[in-house]
């Protein structure tokens, strides 16, 4: 039997089959990504073939991991120089933030497209509760829709409370699988149970003593909209590190510093302390955000921080 995984619990899985039905499933074997160490290595999203286990109708095992259009992966939370996969076979992606309750963590966002852009996964940068913001969040937001626009990328304002954006976002969806993912707190549940009230997803209010969110999705699971799409939401992501990258991987993915770099006077510019650095006379000029080269300057010194025998052996 071949299906599709639709929720993954650490060592099972549910499968769905072609002809509706799900499958308690799990592994058998070793399975690898590319050459790299995986802490899971099946995603939601993983087209497989099954096998029924013996004598038991509900139960299966995973023989195959068909050859996966795309994933992504994330360095893993536990083993440092392990990496995490969170979805596979995705169509485009949306990162959900929100400026207030809890309060905006800008670097984030610059994370997960560092995920996603490896990948040309079309990613979507969503800013959800809305109906809480002042004049001051409505310039905070002006801004960022400034800055990642000019870049190539699609930016919207929702409020998953009050249904604001919802139509528009709706249609953004259809017809494809999406990823959604962001913080916790910033309503991922909320927004699903808009988009699909009979999924009547768990929602917990923000902390009040820490001004974050409490962690609702437990595992990744996909869900089917009536619209004829289907979303996978993961648990709330705390952090993302890039030590599993290069330094020329960082580099060559913050796209706008890939468009200027040939202009630069060497070839392997880093855009750090390089002279005729042509990303940035691009900065010092406003044609590229400040705020994305400190984000970009941050993540090369977290991996430069790391030699070359931590990179690849876990600690």
């Amino acid at each position: 039997m071949q299906g599709t995984v639709i929720k993954s619990t650490g060592s099972w899985y549910q499968v769905k089959t072609n002809n509706g039905d799900i499958f308690r499933s799990r592994i058998i074997g070793k399975f690898r990504l590319d050459g790299k160490k995986l802490t899971n290595p099946v995603a939601v999203g993983d087209q497989v073939e099954l096998e029924l286990e013996t004598g038991d109708e509900r139960t299966a095992l995973i023989k195959k991991i068909l050859p996966r259009k795309n994933y992504v992966v994330r360095q893993s939370p536990r083993k440092a120089h392990f990496l995490h996969l969170i979805a596979a076979n995705i169509d485009q992606a949306v990162v959900l933030n929100t400026i207030v309750q809890p309060n905006l963590k800008q670097g984030f966002i610059d994370r997960f497209l560092l995920m996603t852009e490896p990948l040309d996964i079309p990613t979507i940068i969503v800013f959800n509760k809305s109906d809480l913001w002042t004049d001051k969040e409505w310039d905070i937001y002006a801004q960022l829709e400034h800055i990642y626009q000019k870049i190539g990328y699609d930016v919207r304002f929702i409020s998953a409370l009050e249904g604001e954006g919802i139509k528009d976002f709706k249609s953004l969806l259809k017809d494809k699988i999406t990823l959604i993912s962001g913080h916790s707190g910033v309503g991922k549940s909320t927004l699903i149970n808009t988009l699909e009230p009979q999924l009547d997803l768990a929602t917990f209010e923000i902390s009040n003593y820490s001004g974050k969110g409490q962690h609702t999705t437990t595992f990744a699971e996909m869900h089917d909209l009536n619209i004829g799409a289907s979303i996978i939401d993961t648990p709330g992501i705390k952090s993302l590190s890039f030590i599993n990258m290069n330094p020329q991987e960082v580099s060559h993915n913050f796209r706008e510093f890939f468009e200027y770099s040939h202009q630069c006077k060497f070839s392997n510019c880093m855009h750090i302390n390089e002279p005729k650095c042509a990303v940035k006379k691009a900065i010092q000029e406003g044609e590229i955000s400040e705020l994305r080269y400190i984000n970009y300057i941050t993540i090369q010194e977290e991996i430069n921080n790391q030699n070359a025998w931590e990179r690849n052996n876990d600690l």
